[in-house]
């Protein structure tokens, strides 16, 4: 018991007389003195100290009164409640270390006016609230039910001494009853000033009859819970109980140090990890499991490394963005030339996230041909926005377990690549790279672009599950950005979920100006060589762009700009030169002869040459149609590697001949007693689509006719039998192609005029656009002059579109 009750005698009421008006006050922390009880005080303000010296050579009277905050050292009045308890100093007990121990003896409340001084001690005005309670039916019931409930506590309580109940007992008044229950019940110091402050002796009863009901309660639920414990120990929990003996054994004899410091070690990980609620639960579990197993089991082993698994992902670890749009545009711009469509999305992005940060992240695809920059746009993006960026090539991936992991029954098993790579991060919201998705593989260990469906869908991907794990981890702040040269090999649910940029090949005089800003300065860093040592001039770059490279991209040109700066390092340190300026007719000694030559005026100089556009995964090229005749039956012959879909509209182009022959000059008997064999160079390469069917069909008339396609002229669409010319894909890059090659006209379906917006304006400006709607506009255009012995009405539309 912290304190004791002191029997009232008769000198009671003088004692009572003889309290001043003004007493000394004396602040104690994280205690209350109640009337009737006898409790030590540690003195240790000097202040304090002070005030029991001038009351030891006193009265010995003082004032006992709780203050609010324990922390506050030089308590004002505010800092003190107003009720207290006059007590009677019984001894000072002073230690060897110098420190005092006070003991008094509660003997009536009092409450404060307000301080006289507050130095050297505190002095205060106080008017004291003695009991006044006429015993009555009402107050012996309650005594009566206090001393029951006490009684029980005392009984189911192992630390009370017997001497408590002999007191208790002897206690006749209701007012020192109840004060001497509130001292011992186990309250805060809040509470116990309660039941200071309550000055009615029944009211004051009442909450002590409350606080009681409440302890028994919590000791009897003690009671039941231990018994339950004791029963299932006995009954299920035997192994485990002399598990823990044995523990304990074990640590006693300082057996188990390193296991306990290794479990201590992983808990604190965990707990810094601040794991959400459900894996925290499993995490837990976890452990706790690990704590009953033997270090010897392999499953030890395979749990610890588990739960290190889950303490090291970053499950609440975050880069703060950076929200500057113009900083993110300029780092952008720095980076990469031209690709404002991709510029503008991610700017885009950063605006919606500043306005909404708990949007989620978008999932976005760079399609495009090899060397226009997708990767290399991630690696910008993520500087941009101030995040972590990871790349992950999934080119050749076969196996589902790469992207989802391996579940822990297999020996070996590890996450998947997508929280491996997020634990090197170190941050849950990086940039994520999915390079090369265009060429994931497919066997019996499953489909890894199935496995990607939950991973790039930004409603689904906030719980996205491991099958290492077990338990959900959230995606849905990782910004993925997709690359792929192909989108027709995705399967159609993935691309579904993502938003598709198209990245075209560049133009020659972006080329110029991506070497002359980007790749020039690059490579004099990697080859050592200052930029006063070596100038290329525009003209030199020109023609590597145009006679040493045919590409979309620029990667070759990188290439090529590298060959002569290695070359150039190479005389410099061989002092036969000091600066070197790099033109048009020394790129021979550098890079060799020209690699690509225009041929178009020789490949078309002839009937039955025409010069199509065609577009490959790798960007737009020119691919030449020829075709010739041979006498026969009327047979149609294919070659060139050419697909299903190409026969097919070169049979429809020989179909609109022979039933339209007359209208371009061909004689029914000329069809019937020739054979036409139509050949696609480049042989070893498939080739397959609809956009040829023009080309094809003017091919056969060229031949039949013995008149020449225009050799400036490179054509695309998709033909019918009623002789209509329907829209085909990949304008952008087949009208690059053609740029590139030197091509002056394109005679392109009158529906695919739309796409002609997403050109640069330089291309637009030297190239001719001729849309054709039908047969007749193309051969029109294509063969000049082209007199047909059609009808009147045929001839007097031909003459108003002239």
């Amino acid at each position: 018991m912290d304190t004791v009750l002191e029997h009232s005698d008769e000198s009671l009421q003088a004692e009572l007389a003889r309290i001043p008006e003004e007493l000394p006050l004396l602040p104690i922390r994280n205690e209350v003195c109640f009337p009737g009880t006898i409790m030590p005080l540690t003195v240790a303000r000097d202040k304090s100290r002070l005030l029991v010296e001038a009351a030891l050579t006193g009265d010995k009277l003082i004032g006992v009164v709780a203050q609010r905050h324990a922390k506050t050292e030089d308590p004002t009045l505010d800092d003190l409640y107003r009720v207290g308890t006059v007590a009677h100093i019984v001894k000072l007990i002073r230690m060897p270390d110098q420190s005092e121990t006070l003991v008094v003896r509660g003997m009536v409340r009092f409450g404060i006016e307000n301080l006289t001084t507050i130095d050297p001690y505190w002095r205060g005005r106080v008017h004291i609230r003695p009991d006044h309670s006429p015993v009555t039916t009402e107050i012996e019931a309650l005594m009566l039910n206090v001393r029951q409930v006490a009684d029980d506590i005392i009984e189911r309580s192992q630390n009370v001494p017997e001497e408590a109940q002999l007191m208790l007992n002897s206690i006749a008044e209701p007012g020192p009853l109840a004060d001497f229950l509130a001292a011992n019940l186990s309250l805060g110091l809040v509470h116990k000033q309660e039941f200071l402050e309550t000055f009615d002796v029944v009211s004051r009863l009442v909450k002590v009859n409350t606080a009681l009901a409440a302890q028994l309660d919590l000791l009897q639920l003690s009671e039941k819970l231990q018994n339950q414990v004791k029963g299932q120990i006995d009954k299920s929990n035997r192994e485990y109980y002399l598990r823990e003996q044995l523990k304990a054994i074990r640590t006693e004899l300082g057996m188990d140090k390193g296991y306990s410091s290794e479990l201590r070690k992983l808990e604190e990980k965990l707990r810094a990890a601040h794991l959400p609620v459900e894996v925290d639960s499993e995490a837990q579990r976890e452990l706790e499991r690990l704590s009953n197993i033997s270090e010897a089991s392999p499953e030890y082993s395979v749990t610890l490394d588990y739960l290190y698994w889950i303490a090291a992902l970053p499950w609440a670890v975050s880069t703060v963005d950076e929200l500057d749009l113009d900083r993110a545009a300029a780092v952008l711009d720095a980076d990469h030339y031209g690709l404002e469509k991709v510029k503008k999305r991610i700017l885009e992005f950063l605006a919606v996230h500043q306005l909404n940060p708990q949007g989620k992240g978008p999932i976005l695809c760079l399609a495009g041909p090899p060397g226009v920059g997708k990767t290399s746009l991630g690696q910008s993006i993520a500087r941009a926005l101030n995040r972590k960026f990871i790349r992950m090539s999934l080119g050749g991936t076969r196996d589902e377990a790469d992207i989802r992991g391996h579940r822990r029954t297999y020996i070996g098993a590890i996450p998947g690549r997508i929280l491996q790579e997020l634990r090197k991060a170190g941050a849950n919201n990086p940039v994520f790279m999915l390079d090369e998705v265009d060429k994931i593989g497919q066997d019996f260990r499953g489909d890894p672009a199935a496995a990607l469906l939950e991973v790039l869908d930004p409603q689904q991907n906030f719980s996205f599950t491991d099958h290492y794990l077990g338990v959900p981890f959230d995606l849905s702040q990782v910004m993925f950005i997709c690359t792929a040269n192909d989108m027709e090999s995705i399967i159609p649910a993935l691309q579904d979920r993502m938003e598709v940029i198209y990245l075209n090949g560049y133009t020659a005089a972006e080329k110029l100006v991506i070497a002359r800003q980007y790749l020039v300065p690059r490579q004099l860093r990697e080859t050592g060589l200052s930029s006063r040592t070596i100038k290329f001039t525009d003209p030199a770059l020109r023609k590597i762009i145009e006679s040493y490279t045919r590409e979309a991209g620029v990667r070759q040109l990188e290439r090529q700009i590298g060959a002569i700066c290695r070359a150039a390092a190479a005389l410099y340190l061989r002092k036969k030169s000091k600066q070197f300026s790099i033109k048009p007719v020394e790129l021979d000694d550098y890079l060799g002869p020209p690699r690509h030559e225009s041929e178009v005026a020789l490949r078309t100089s002839k009937p039955g040459v025409v010069t199509a556009l065609a577009y490959t995964p790798v960007g737009g090229e020119l691919l030449f149609v020829e075709a010739t005749r041979m006498p026969g039956d009327g047979n149609l012959i294919l070659t060139g590697q050419v697909g299903s879909v190409m026969k097919e509209s070169a049979h429809a182009g020989f179909s609109l001949i022979r039933s339209r022959g007359a209208d371009f000059g061909i004689s029914e008997e000329q069809l019937s007693q020739t054979d036409i064999h139509i050949h696609v160079p480049a042989g070893a390469i498939p080739k397959d689509g609809p956009s040829a069917g023009v080309a094809m069909f003017l091919a056969m008339v060229s031949i039949l006719t013995g008149k020449v396609v225009r050799p400036d002229i490179a054509l695309t669409g998709e033909i019918t039998l009623r002789g209509l010319v329907l829209p085909v894909g990949g304008i952008k890059d087949k009208i690059l192609a053609a740029h590139r090659a030197g091509i002056a006209r394109i005679l392109l379906p009158k529906r695919n005029e739309i796409d002609l917006l997403e050109l640069p304006a330089d291309v637009r400006r030297e190239l001719k656009f001729i849309p054709m709607s039908d047969i007749d506009e193309a051969l029109s255009e294509a063969f000049l002059p082209f007199v047909k012995t059609r009808t009147k009405k045929n001839q007097q539309k031909l003459s108003k579109r002239k």
